[in-house]
């Protein structure tokens, strides 16, 4: 097997319980809640080297991102969905941390302007959660709505992300006399 087609995987203990990510040659191509169904990672192949560096970025991002000191990931992505999806997916990334948007916001970003269902099926099916931040949308009165990874889980990225921002802000803001 050689790079090009080698797709790494590990388990991440995390907050929100136990993480499987995958990548290949291209970058990440899968971050999911696992519940505790996967065994440990399998040792690397030699030939993923590429794979396994951008396994141990998302790693290394992923940690950061929990304990409050990363709010932008850099880890190349590499997910596979129809162009519908994607295009979904890099709006999605486009959330900014700690803000949260309608599924109807999305479409219009996207000059699809009606197509909010169509909009929450992608979303749905994002292969990267967190990195991916499926989490910031919403439904349009700003009720939480489904989350692949469970409402519990939606719900502490969330309040995680307010956190963060609040420190975030409160550090940069100019101090009174």
């Amino acid at each position: 097997m050689n790079d090009d087609t080698c797709i790494a995987w590990r388990s991440l203990r995390s907050p929100l319980g136990p993480l499987r990510l995958r990548a290949d040659a291209l970058g990440l191509v899968e971050v999911a809640f696992t519940d505790g169904d996967d065994a440990s990672s399998p040792p690397p192949a030699a030939s993923c080297a590429r794979s396994t560096a951008f396994l141990d970025l998302a790693e290394r991002e992923l940690a950061a991102y929990f304990t409050g000191t990363l709010e932008r990931f850099t880890v190349p992505l590499a997910a596979r969905g129809t162009p519908f999806q994607r295009a979904v997916w890099r709006a999605l990334e486009a959330i900014p941390f700690g803000q949260r948007l309608a599924y109807r916001d999305i479409a219009r970003t996207l000059g699809r302007t009606g197509a909010e269902r169509a909009v929450g099926a992608a979303n749905g099916r994002n292969p990267i959660a967190i990195i991916v931040p499926c989490h910031r949308v919403v439904g349009a009165n700003g009720a939480l709505t489904g989350y692949a990874g469970g409402l519990d889980r939606k719900r502490w990225l969330l309040a995680h992300e307010a956190r963060v921002a609040a420190v975030s802000f409160t550090l940069q803001s100019p101090a009174r006399p």
